[in-house]
């Protein structure tokens, strides 16, 4: 990890780090809780908090603190400078109606995939996803797409540094074998996973390309076991699969720079 340097500003990182402090898990949260949370000081948490709450950003309810709808400003201005999501929406839906099942559009960021975009179905499954939800890239169709766009030394990276857990029975958990499967799908522009993340949750996906062929996001589109074997997907999906992501990135081409 690169050491701070005099460019550095360690109070935004802190300011930062008590916002993520903040989940599903613990959406109020103490003076204490936060400190233990993020490893700081009762004083610097505390005004930390009192800077936030300031801004906007926080709510105090007594001893309790919890975040405010402005932090979403955070992550709109992140989608909103994606420029992909400007022109994916039509096609995922096309491709929604067309195969009857979700879709979602993710980016790689560090070792997890991050939703940007989702199409769902009216059809319940037991992961629940949300346009910022995270998930380990690993055992994801999309995060393998989006692990194949890496250089291999980025990949070697990768692979160093995650800890591959056994999610279900059929996860990928042996290094050698993942780097074998992600220069698989690096060679037929597709990943499909088999109840990897989840059991009885099937998924495939293809990169998005810009115009220098860089990929900059994953599509996929996600079935129930019990609903769709690997070779529908394979023989109806796919081929609507890369359809659209072609057709996205015509559009992302076309774009004005």
């Amino acid at each position: 990890m690169t050491q701070p340097n005099g460019q550095y500003i360690r109070s935004l990182e802190r300011g930062l780090a008590v916002i993520n402090s903040f989940s599903r898990e613990h959406p109020a949260q103490t003076l204490s809780q936060v400190a233990a949370e993020t490893g700081l000081t009762r004083a610097t948490s505390r005004r930390i908090l009192l800077t936030l709450a300031k801004l906007g950003y926080v709510d105090q309810n007594g001893r309790t603190f919890s975040l405010t709808p402005k932090v979403l400003d955070l992550g709109y201005s992140f989608l909103s400078s994606l420029r992909v999501i400007e022109v994916a929406q039509p096609p995922m839906e096309r491709l929604v109606d067309d195969v009857h099942e979700s879709s979602s559009m993710t980016v790689l960021d560090g070792a997890d995939i991050v939703y940007v975009a989702r199409v769902p179905t009216s059809r319940i499954m037991t992961i629940s996803l949300a346009l910022g939800s995270r998930l380990p890239a690993y055992p994801t169709s999309m995060g393998r797409v989006l692990l194949a766009g890496l250089s291999d030394a980025e990949l070697d990276a990768y692979i160093e540094t995650t800890q591959f857990e056994k999610l279900t029975p059929y996860t990928v958990t042996d290094p050698n074998l993942f780097r074998t499967i992600i220069q698989q799908v690096r060679a037929q522009g597709f990943a499909l996973v088999d109840q990897e993340l989840e059991v009885g949750v099937r998924s495939i996906a293809a990169p998005i390309h810009n115009a220098r062929y860089d990929v900059i996001a994953a599509l996929n589109v996600s079935c129930h076991a019990s609903r769709t074997d690997v070779d529908r997907m394979l023989d109806e999906f796919k081929p609507r699969l890369l359809d659209t992501a072609s057709d996205i990135r015509e559009r992302v081409r076309s774009l004005p720079v």
